[in-house]
């Protein structure tokens, strides 16, 4: 993550706002276009969506509640793959907020989706959507953690959503891939 200054303030104001209720909770951060954000085309670079889609799942993670076991356990975000759909473009100093939210789960793999939205009256349009597999990873172990006990971790204990037809076109796009490169 490159965006220092952004995860500093993350941080910083963690404490003062709303938890966020785990697993099924959406992460609201509002965030401008800054001259270092942009692109030869003058817009958000393309390649910051997902580093600033990373301080949404960090979000989650700590207003979640999952840090203490994060930090205690030595677990450790990690992805592996995901897809960008860009519908409109952001402009320098532009405001637009970003949703982060869990949508499906298995054994090993959270799929979360990012939505990049601009700020207008009576709502807001659709600036891009991403969409990450990945899990937290256990270094010493050598293994993704099972989805089952990171839930556990945060006090959840039910089931995983249904697998909508769009997670299972990009579950079924990244084992293809997944085969591919092995």
């Amino acid at each position: 993550m490159n965006l220092w200054l952004r995860l500093l303030w993350l941080l910083i104001t963690t404490p003062f706002r709303a938890r966020i209720a785990p697993p099924f909770g959406v992460s609201r951060l509002t965030f401008r276009v800054w001259l270092h954000d942009l692109d030869t085309n003058l817009h958000l670079n393309n390649g910051r969506y997902l580093t600033i889609a990373d301080l949404g799942r960090t979000d989650l993670i700590l207003r979640g509640g999952l840090v203490r076991a994060v930090l205690k356990n030595g677990w450790q975000p990690m992805l592996s793959g995901g897809i960008v759909r860009f519908r409109r473009e952001l402009k320098p100093f532009q405001r637009f907020i970003l949703e982060s939210r869990i949508v499906f789960w298995n054994s090993r793999n959270l799929v979360m989706e990012h939505r990049f939205l601009i700020p207008e009256a009576g709502g807001a349009k659709l600036a891009a959507i991403a969409m990450v597999r990945g899990g937290l990873y256990d270094r010493k172990k050598r293994q993704y953690i099972d989805c089952a006990e990171i839930f556990r971790a945060v006090g959840y204990d039910g089931p995983a959503p249904e697998m909508t037809p769009e997670v299972a076109a990009f579950m079924t796009a990244e084992d293809e891939l997944k085969r591919l490169t092995a």
